[in-house]
């Protein structure tokens, strides 16, 4: 990585960034140097995650979300999640295909991601491609997750406002409410809304929202949206506009990234303690016969014998600094 190359970057070349987002996913000698050099230009972009079910419609209300952004001159980065073979590790990628129409526009960018094992329904590198494409300059970044039901809660520590999509037939409102999304999206989408069954899916949402969301001082709103017409669109960028501007005033787009940040920077130490603590782990279970030694007593001792070797290693350190 060259500092011209991060200059290019944050001047909004679409190379680079690709560049940046490849070592990002590839975690390359270079991601940490490019993580580096972009932080502290970023926090400028606002960053929309579209979840919900697969068949929901979520890569073509993207897709008619992107053209509404740039019809006001906006520049939009879109992140699209794809899930990953268990078997061959490749990944679809559909929904670059499905994002096409988007191809030679210099004020879009379109990076598709496999999950490579992530459970919540991002990618791993999610984070650190929002935080390029933020650096790059892009005013409006838009996720689009994997869409895996009941595991979407992840997209939370990424994106400002988060819309849940829906559709009539799906079952959607039980599941989501089973598995919590109902209590973090910031407003809701129906989308085919010109199929049977919109009205008592609207009924059995807004009966939902009153139990979830009466107290809160910003009350989501749902919108009707037929994707492949562009109906409903325009409705939904301005209530993302809205949304937005109610983060601002209310302070709690601040809340809501400190506590991403603090979320993000748990997960990092816990990721480095966890590359730490692994060998301490297989010596302890293969020393321990079964039923010899509980788990707890087990995690006791690996503790035990970490703590010792830090303590070591600091003194080695300090002995070794005042030997100088």
């Amino acid at each position: 990585m060259k500092p011209t190359e991060v200059q290019a970057l944050l001047n909004g070349e679409q190379r680079p960034l690709a560049r940046a987002i490849s070592a990002a996913e590839n975690r390359t000698a270079e991601h940490r140097a490019w993580m580096k050099a972009v932080y502290s230009s970023t926090g400028r972009a606002h960053i929309t995650g579209m979840t919900g079910s697969p068949g929901s419609g979520k890569s073509s209300l993207v897709s008619g979300l992107v053209k509404q952004f740039r019809a006001a001159d906006k520049t939009v980065g879109v992140i699209a999640i794809d899930p990953t073979s268990p078997f061959s590790g490749g990944a679809l990628l559909g929904d670059r295909v499905r994002l096409r129409d988007h191809e030679g526009d210099s004020g879009v960018f379109v990076r598709s991601m496999g999950t490579r094992g992530s459970l919540g329904g991002l990618s791993e590198a999610c984070l650190d491609a929002v935080r390029l494409m933020d650096a790059a300059g892009y005013d409006e970044i838009v996720i689009e997750t994997v869409g895996v039901g009941q595991s979407e809660l992840d997209i939370m520590q990424a994106a400002d406002t988060i819309a849940l999509v829906l559709y009539p037939s799906g079952g959607d409102v039980i599941q989501a409410f089973k598995a919590g999304i109902m209590e973090i999206a910031d407003l809701f989408v129906i989308n085919k809304a010109d199929l049977p069954g919109v009205p008592q899916l609207k009924s059995e949402l807004e009966d939902l929202l009153h139990l979830t969301k009466s107290n809160s001082p910003w009350q989501p709103p749902v919108i009707e949206a037929v994707a492949t017409e562009q109906k409903g669109i325009e409705a939904l960028a301005e209530a993302i506009g809205r949304h937005r501007l109610y983060l601002a005033e209310s302070g709690e787009k601040q809340t809501r990234r400190k506590s991403r940040l603090e979320a993000e920077v748990t997960r990092r130490v816990t990721e480095r303690a966890e590359a730490e603590w692994r060998p301490f782990i297989a010596e302890a279970v293969k020393g321990s016969e079964e039923n010899e030694a509980d788990p707890y007593d087990l995690a006791d001792e690996i503790y035990r014998s970490w703590r010792k070797k830090i303590t070591a290693t600091t003194d080695h350190h300090e002995e070794t600094e005042g030997t100088r």
